[in-house]
């Protein structure tokens, strides 16, 4: 029996700074760890300005996560402590692994027009799984598949599944999915859900309605001026939409103008926490332990074949 899911909650990404001096803006992070488990972090770095994104994020360590890149518009110049180097560029996803310990440097360059813009996602890694060998994939654009619906919805595929397409990236500890999603104006899009999974989705462009009944009080609203009367479920560029667990279909509808966003899901971990900087383990001696192997030269157990 099919149950749409019902938005839990709504809010605006916020202004921030990382990295040697990277402007972007946060969907959500550390404040809104266990909602979003098995996810950390989201980051939308759009600018083209280019000396809000050219100093980069240099030479940094990961333990115990995995970190995912997505490209719409530039390039990311990429390197690490395994061997791997080269660059992600517009349509291109970078999949890192860090398990036990890599070190590597993203630098992002703009296109031509100096337009730099991208998403990256962190996902953490279940207890049993933290130490496991690093690995990194780089997946072109040419081999994200794109389905188009009925409807007119264009689907990109980067991990899951849709009408029986699936993506190129598998074999994730958190049976993640993780689609690009673009409707014409006046388009209905439905999609199986997995049962318990968290789920999110984030407006890259447009505007459009994420919950069926349309009631813009069912649902919390984070960060909104409380002094705006004028309250409505319509959620626009830079929002992002976290479902309740309940249901196993997420409707998005469509009105004047075209929506385009990320529709993410994975199975959560239910462990502790903790959390500083790039290194995520679940307690604070594995925290300690970590930076003081960084600090001794003895972070990364295993360099692997680029």
């Amino acid at each position: 029996m099919s149950k749409v899911r019902k938005i839990s909650k709504v809010w605006k990404s916020k202004p921030t700074i990382e990295g040697a001096g990277v402007h972007l803006k946060r969907g959500f992070g550390f404040h809104e760890v266990p909602q979003f488990d098995p996810f950390l972090l989201l980051d939308d770095f759009h600018s083209d300005n280019p000396a809000h994104y050219l100093k980069g994020f240099p030479w940094h360590p990961h333990r115990g996560i995995e970190t995912i890149t997505y490209v719409l518009h530039g390039k990311v110049e990429h390197g690490d402590s395994m061997g791997n180097q080269g660059t992600i560029s517009s349509g291109d996803v970078q999949w890192m692994t860090a398990g036990s310990g890599i070190i590597h440097q993203e630098m992002p360059k703009g296109d031509k027009g100096g337009l730099m813009w991208g998403f990256q996602l962190w996902a953490n890694l279940p207890k049993s799984q933290k130490m496991m060998n690093p690995s990194y994939r780089d997946v072109t654009a040419s081999q994200i598949p794109e389905v188009t619906l009925e409807t007119g919805v264009k689907i990109k595929i980067i991990c899951g599944m849709v009408n029986g397409v699936y993506g190129p990236v598998k074999d994730i500890v958190i049976d993640p999915e993780y689609l690009d999603v673009y409707m014409f104006p006046k388009t209905t899009f439905t999609h199986s859900v997995k049962s318990g999974h968290t789920q999110f989705a984030y407006v890259i462009e447009g505007r459009g309605y994420f919950d069926e009944g349309r009631n813009s009080f069912g649902h919390e609203v984070i960060g909104e001026n409380y002094f705006d009367f004028k309250r409505t479920c319509l959620v626009d560029a830079e929002n992002l939409i976290l479902y309740g667990r309940e249901g196993n279909q997420v409707v998005v509808t469509s009105e004047d103008v075209p929506v385009r966003f990320l529709l993410i899901s994975g199975k959560p971990i239910g462990e502790p926490v903790a959390w500083y900087g790039p290194i995520v383990m679940n307690t604070q001696e594995e925290l300690r332990l970590a930076f003081e192997e960084y600090e001794k030269g003895t972070f990364i157990k295993h360099r692997g074949t680029p």
